[in-house]
């Protein structure tokens, strides 16, 4: 009866190997689980600089929202923008850059590059998708604003140093992968050892019955041995052997109790070695924190021929908001100085001399003002690099039809600008292009790859036909003189040389090339807009004869009549429709005016 308190005891150390397999289990989620957060803060031995970056694989190592709490004196901005474009932006200023997190999870790795000590400040940049403003310190959950790679500029007014205690916040991506298995592990253990008794008894007294009962294969009998030779059947008799019992080799040197008890004490020591292992690693699992590398967020949504668009359409609009402000502040005031900040080339120039006539003539028409509300359509480039330009459709108070305006931005410390505003031509539908968060691709003027017509053909065939009613290249415009806009400067042309008996007129439109901007659209075609610089000229026939000029171009020519000839100068902004190579449809014309920029006499 030597095997039944060893049982027990075998199958109480069972219990209570899963009972603490099982509580290692359950403390990985509990009172050994990891920290939910990690934070991470900038040494306090960073060099000062001014301007700090907060680099987009930092943002990304972790998923889930990061908090960052940023303390400084005084005012300071965080602006969130494209990698590429915060990297533009910062140029060759010094800063300081958070790139990561130690090993210990405690600080966050910054690299220094040395540079110009100032920078303007960032505050009001069109690169910039959102800002935080913040006097003294800022607790800032970081929330990406689309898809994408994103990062983060820290700066004061760009003279001073920027904030240098930053602290983030990150989900803690430790993970206890032990805990589970370990539970269930343990919870099997206590099963084993609970049912252990039973089974070893049950076996025990299997074998005894077995003993008392003959077994196939158990016992070798030796059977009598025939002469070869005939004996006496006395002889016969007494060669015949009682049969030998031998046990089988395998219970030679077998102890008493030795079958029931072998069997146990090995599954005592197979869990109890396993759940040692298991339970050792358990702290170490629970402690341990990954840290994965940073992926790239970028998004196929945002990825469109090749690029990802120059701003979100959120920022369109706010830019747009605050073009219009502008344009509208200094057409009440008729002062050019109030465009300069948001309108330049052909826009600027227009306003500035239509402001000039109408300071002089009251009658003079103003230009037809420019409108955020009602975007109908926007159109977002793909080009990335400098400079940039997107185009606008839009209609509102005072826009009779939709207005295509054109916005560019020469470098990444200067704000988008109106270069150019033009009237919808009347039964014209704007093209379609890729929705906004996709972008269009930009084609270089002058590259008729997969168009009918490079942007800069276009333009001189346009150009040809206001100038030559009877141009050769008339079909390839749809429409022709039909053509609203067309068909208004070839009669204005006309009848100056009808009624202008005393005088000889010509009339020129020439394409300006280095205002000349081409985006695909959605059916692989192209809009082109771009400038012409359109020329009247008239000289006298005869000795004597006069030419008298309106008022408006009396403005710019210091006087009405003269002798000697004169030449008046109007800047006509066009949008032309290119269609995709291999397409037997016409160009047309999408919206186009002019206007007076100067006269003077010969």
């Amino acid at each position: 009866m030597i095997g039944d308190p060893v049982r027990l005891k075998t199958a109480a150390l069972l219990v209570l190997l899963g009972l603490l397999t099982m509580l290692a289990g359950i403390g990985q989620l509990t009172f050994w689980a990891p920290s939910e957060t990690v934070t991470a803060s900038v040494p306090s031995d960073t060099k000062a600089a001014p301007l700090t970056v907060i680099d987009q694989k930092l943002i990304a190592l972790h998923d889930g929202p990061v908090k960052i709490k940023i303390q400084g004196e005084g005012n300071f901005i965080v602006a969130t923008g494209r990698p590429d474009d915060v990297e533009a932006w910062v140029g060759e200023t010094a800063h300081n850059t958070l790139t990561g997190v130690s090993a210990d999870q405690k600080s966050l790795e910054v690299s220094s590059a040395d540079g110009e000590a100032t920078a303007p400040s960032p505050a009001g940049s069109d690169l910039w998708v959102s800002t935080e403003d913040a006097s003294g310190d800022l607790d800032y959950t970081w929330n990406p604003p689309a898809d994408g790679e994103w990062s983060l500029l820290v700066a004061g007014d760009g003279t001073q140093p920027a904030p240098s205690s930053i602290s983030m916040t990150f989900p803690n991506n430790a993970t206890t992968p032990w805990a589970v298995p370990l539970i269930v592990l343990g919870i099997i253990i206590i099963l084993i050892g609970a049912a252990l008794p039973f089974i070893a008894k049950a076996l025990s007294n299997r074998r005894k019955h077995d003993d008392d009962e003959p077994h196939d294969g158990g016992e070798t009998t030796t059977l009598p041995v025939q002469s070869s030779t005939a004996k006496s059947p006395g002889a016969e008799a007494s060669t015949t052997q009682s049969p030998t019992v031998q046990s089988p080799v395998a219970d030679k040197g077998r102890r008493p109790g030795a079958g029931t008890e072998g069997p146990a004490l090995r599954v005592t020591a197979l869990a109890a070695t396993l759940a040692a292992v298991m339970v050792g690693g358990t702290a170490i699992a629970a402690q341990a924190t990954t840290t994965p590398e940073a992926t790239s967020t970028s998004s196929a949504a945002a990825t469109a021929e090749g690029g990802t668009p120059v701003m979100l359409e959120s920022q369109l609009q706010r830019i747009l908001e605050q073009v219009a402000s502008t344009v509208d502040a200094a057409d009440a005031a008729k002062d050019a100085a109030k465009l300069a900040p948001r309108v330049d080339m052909m826009e600027l120039q227009v306003r500035t001399q239509n402001y000039k006539i109408r300071s002089a003539v009251s009658a003079y028409e103003a230009r037809m003002p420019v409108r955020a509300t009602k975007l109908q359509s926007s159109v977002i480039s793909t080009k990335r690099d400098w400079p940039r330009t997107v185009f606008a459709l839009t209609q509102g108070e005072g826009n009779v039809v939709p207005q295509v305006l054109t916005l560019v931005q020469l470098s990444p410390r200067e704000n988008y600008k109106l270069w150019g505003s033009a009237p919808l031509q009347p039964g014209t539908n704007f093209p379609s292009f890729p929705i906004p968060r996709n972008g269009t691709e930009p084609v270089p003027a002058s590259d008729s790859t997969g168009l009918a017509y490079s942007g800069n053909q276009a333009l001189e065939i346009l150009s040809e036909m206001l100038t030559n009613p009877e141009s050769p290249n008339r079909s390839k415009l749809a429409d022709g003189q039909s053509s609203p806009y067309i068909a208004g400067a070839l009669a204005y042309q006309a009848d100056t040389v009808k009624n202008g008996t005393s005088a000889n007129f010509k009339f020129t439109h020439t394409p300006v090339t280095n205002q000349t901007v081409v985006l695909r659209t959605a059916d692989g075609g192209a809009v082109v807009v771009g400038r012409l610089d359109f020329a009247f000229e008239g000289t006298p026939k005869a000795a004597g004869d006069k030419l008298v000029l309106e008022d408006d171009s009396a403005v710019f020519a210091g006087g009405k009549e003269t002798t000697t000839g004169m030449v008046l100068n109007f800047a006509e902004s066009v949008a032309v429709y290119i269609p995709p190579a291999g397409s037997a449809d016409p160009m047309k014309l999408v919206a186009a005016t002019r206007g007076l920029v100067g006269a003077s006499f010969k």
